[in-house]
């Protein structure tokens, strides 16, 4: 039904064509033009689409969605990425090769004669437009591509779709309005609620409705160290050897658990990039749609950096490709972060109400589709860090990796798999970069008075049978380096969104808040959530049972077995049910209403 719904947009316009076009125009130059090069090239873009599909399927088990809408903004770095991710000439060729074949196969069927030599009148034609354009309007007025989903094996729900039509229904939903498609509560019962969440009992609110803006108070002396963070492209939890992986992947990364303090329960919020960055850097649960750091306003923001704001400290925000992609460089820029990224040489200089530093030719020694290499990164990061140091001033810088990512392509002679193999290939390779920096980072004069955050912005594999795959959100997370602290693991439920609040309660702060998150050392056993979404649904996860709201206004509760990682449907819980919409909703009204906007 959705192949030829998708097929009836082509179709009605050319029916439109033959119904209109006079007999004398049969077979004419202008008629033989319009048919071949139409046919031609509806054929060319079907074929593409397929083998886009199936590349596009292999990263995300799914159809084309909001990333491929996205990806066609930044088409140099996604071009770039296929070409060095794929055989390129090979693929197109096999394009023009089925094209071709194809057309001489509708030749020797004689399709076009008999179309050129048609003698059907008016009347007789009136009959299949009629067909094709009822079929395109009852389908484009009738049908979504959310219909589609009728299965509980999400795998199933995505092949029911057309990859065509799925990539042009998210385009128009790339955004999506909490209040209209999902289920809600009156704003006087939801925001009670949630102050009630993430309000203790020492805190004091500042804003008496609507609101969770707070001052949070920290007993014991205030601690303003240096604070820089590691955002750990793609790194599942699961390739740890603490959480079984006999791989030996990322042996460093690994010994930060008996150094560190090692949240071993902490959930990603999301599947991209730019979740993890919302997450971290906002503190707040998923909004549907589009991570906020894409979206339009949202420039000053009460992000973390304003919390390091009160406290004294310097911002920069490191990237080793072009900022410019996922929109990064505006949010941070426009919410008081100093830029340091690789600026593509054909795109315009942006004016940024910040400073922006761009990392030279000189000082890169690999790059790939996505940026420099991790290394080169790092030792821009050390060089920075110099810099800040000398000012004397407290800095935080916060750092986004990126060599974990396809083409998984690195420098030569690092490591015993070659460039661009395999994803354990690159794993291997951010593994070593990650101790060398921190090998070079001991002998700086500032590494005692610092203290690294290292959290993954999402898990590798998010894509699953299930609505939401729940083992796809674990990522490791640690605080090293803290002074007057033993290592320690800590096994709370936990999210993204409370890895700062938790920093700064270490650090004894007291500060004013408009953050979603929790001090994961002091939650209760009650307390222990995490929010885990994807473009659609929803999630709340408490110990084992999990709430997930989708976007036509319903729910679904289930029991998780964490062992097989199956999720069973139970009966409703109204009490989840009131937790889960006041996390989501305040999140959303906060945002549109401009409720996390610095205050004047």
């Amino acid at each position: 039904m959705f192949d030829l719904g998708s097929l009836s947009y082509i179709l009605a316009i050319y029916s439109i064509y033959l119904l209109l076009i006079p007999k004398k125009f049969y077979g004419s130059l202008f008629d033989r033009v319009i048919t071949n090069f139409t046919y031609s090239l509806a054929l060319f873009f079907m074929v593409f689409s397929f083998l886009s599909e199936i590349t596009f399927w292999q990263e995300y088990q799914k159809r084309f969605n909001f990333i491929a809408v996205d990806y066609l903004l930044y088409t140099y770095e996604v071009i770039q990425n296929i070409n060095q991710s794929y055989p390129i000439p090979l693929i197109v060729g096999i394009l023009v090769t089925i094209t071709f074949i194809s057309i001489k196969i509708t030749k020797r069927k004689n399709a076009f004669k008999a179309t050129f030599n048609n003698t059907n009148s008016f009347t007789l034609k009136i009959i299949p437009t009629l067909f094709w354009v009822l079929t395109l309007v009852i389908f484009h007025l009738n049908i979504k591509n959310t219909q589609a989903e009728i299965f509980t094996n999400q795998y199933e729900n995505e092949i029911t779709k057309s990859g065509i039509y799925s990539f042009f229904a998210a385009y128009h939903k790339n955004e999506l309005n909490y209040t209209t498609f999902y289920k809600t509560y009156p704003t006087d019962t939801v925001f009670p609620k949630i102050r009630n969440l993430v309000v203790t009992k020492k805190d004091s609110l500042i804003v008496p409705t609507n609101s969770i803006r707070r001052i949070i108070f920290n007993e014991g002396k205030e601690q303003t160290p240096n604070l820089i963070f590691i955002g750990l492209e793609s790194v599942s939890a699961k390739f740890m050897s603490r959480f079984g992986n006999k791989q030996n992947l990322i042996p460093a990364i690994d010994s930060l658990a008996k150094e560190s303090i090692f949240f071993t329960n902490l959930q990603a919020t999301g599947t991209r990039t730019i979740r993890g960055i919302e997450a971290l850097a906002l503190s707040i649960p998923p909004t549907p749609g589009r991570s906020i750091v894409k979206r339009e306003n949202n420039n000053n923001l009460f992000t973390i950096g304003e919390i390091f704001k009160q406290k004294g400290y310097t911002r920069t925000f490191f990237y080793g490709g072009d900022g410019h992609f996922d929109n990064m460089n505006v949010f941070f820029a426009n919410n008081g972060f100093n830029i340091v990224d690789r600026k593509k040489k054909h795109r315009f200089n942006k004016i940024f109400p910040t400073q922006r530093t761009h990392i030279n030719d000189e000082e890169v020694t690999f790059e790939n589709a996505w940026g420099i290499c991790d290394g080169d990164l790092y030792a821009k990061v050390l060089k920075e860090a110099d810099k800040q140091h000398k000012l004397k001033k407290p800095f935080f810088n916060f750092i986004m990796t990126s060599s974990n990512h396809k083409p998984y392509t690195y420098p030569n002679g690092i490591i015993d798999i070659p460039s661009g193999t395999n994803r354990a290939g690159a794993l291997k390779y951010t593994n070593v970069t990650f101790q060398n920096f921190f090998n070079e980072a001991k002998n700086k004069p500032w590494f005692k008075n610092t203290v690294f955050v290292i959290v993954s912005d999402h898990c590798a594999y998010s894509a699953g049978r299930k609505e939401i795959n729940v083992e796809s959100y674990h990522i490791p997370a640690f605080i090293y380096n803290l002074q007057n602290i033993n290592p320690q693991e800590i096994h709370k439920l936990s999210s993204q969104i409370d890895v700062f609040p938790t920093l700064f309660g270490y650090l004894n702060w007291t500060y004013e808040t408009n953050l979603f998150g929790k001090d994961i050392t002091k939650m209760q056993p009650n307390e222990e959530r995490a929010l885990i979404a994807n473009h659609r649904k929803l999630g709340l996860l408490k110990g084992n049972e999990l709430l997930i709201l989708n976007n036509r206004k319903n729910h679904t509760f289930y029991k998780w077995n964490s062992k097989n990682n199956e999720l069973s449907i139970q009966k409703s819980n109204p009490s989840f049910l009131k937790e889960t919409v006041s996390y989501y909703q305040t999140a959303f009204d906060l945002f549109k209403n401009n409720g996390l906007k610095l205050k004047n």
